[in-house]
This record gives C-alpha cells, sequence and structure tokens, in this order.
C-alpha cells in the first residue's frame, strides 16, 4: 500500500496532515538483510523467537528511525550497539517498517516517537514541531498505536 500525504513544498511543515503507513515485517535481526531498500520509517523491537512455530513475540519497542532506504540504514545504524545492550536473556532485535514518501518521512517519524517516545530515541520525545498530524497505522505495527493525532508543542517564531 502506498503511503498517502499531499505534495512537499516549502510549507509542509506548516499544513494539517494525515499520514496512513501500511507497515511490512517482522525481521529478525539474522534475516534484515530481506528489509527492502525502500524510502520509510522503522521500528526496533526486543523479541523472542519461538523456533518451532517460526514466530515473534514483540516484547518492548526500543527505537523508531527514519531513512532513504530503511534496510541499509538498519543493517549499519551506529547505534545498533545501544539496541542490543538492552536485549534481554533470550531476547533478539526485531524490526518492522512503513514505506514513507520522501517528503513527509521526517515528519512520520517525529510523530511516532512524539506519540511513543521509545527509550533509545532522544529528539522529538518532549517536542514536536509541526502542525496538527494525524496518524493511521495498519499491517505490522505491534506496540504502536494504530490511530492517533499529535499537535505543534513549538510556536512557530513571527516574521517582522
Amino acid at each position: 500500500m502506498k503511503p498517502t500525504a499531499p505534495v512537499a513544498n516549502e510549507e509542509t511543515d506548516n499544513m494539517e496532515m494525515t499520514i496512513k503507513i501500511d507497515y511490512e515485517g517482522y525481521w529478525r535481526d539474522v534475516n534484515s538483510g530481506g528489509i527492502p531498500s525502500a524510502s520509510g520509517v522503522y521500528s526496533v523491537y526486543a523479541a523472542t523467537y519461538d523456533a518451532h512455530d517460526k514466530t515473534v513475540d514483540l516484547k518492548r519497542l526500543l527505537y523508531i528511525g527514519e531513512a532513504a532506504d530503511v534496510g541499509d540504514r538498519i543493517r549499519n545504524h551506529e547505534r545498533r550497539p545501544d539496541w542490543t545492550k538492552q536485549l534481554r536473556t533470550g531476547e533478539v532485535l526485531c524490526f518492522s517498517i512503513g514505506r514513507v514518501e520522501r517528503t513527509i518521512r521526517e515528519r512520520a517519524e517525529a510523530a511516532l516517537i512524539f506519540k511513543h517516545k521509545p527509550p533509545l530515541n532522544t529528539s522529538c520525545t518532549e517536542e514536536f514541531n509541526y502542525d496538527r498530524t494525524t496518524m493511521s497505522l495498519s499491517g505490522k505495527c505491534a506496540l504502536l498505536t494504530t490511530d492517533f493525532t499529535v499537535e505543534r508543542t513549538v510556536r512557530r517564531a513571527a516574521w517582522r
């Protein structure tokens, strides 16, 4: 499913927007080579893997990010050691991705982080610098709120 949003321009940050994302996943770390090369957002989870049933049980959301190529970003992220430090005995890293157009990727990431406040994200947890943004998530988005709206928390500077 292709994400939907208005075409971005210089004023995209200053307009109300709805962003729809259909998440794909889940990939365990050992299978991260199969994550598509696509523009989008991604979620990093701590999970357990049941080899018999070939299923994952997502335990905790650790991090949310965005990239022009989510597959490459996840595999080569500089914070990977921080992600693995969060794992408990028997847990593995697990990922899901949502394809998002380049023009709204940072806004989608900021809304997701502001709403969910993953423990390893350091920016966008306390401030949201965009106008009202409504998110509608579907697919493989466990531990994420599927429908929510966030409001700008920082006032725009007045032009003089």
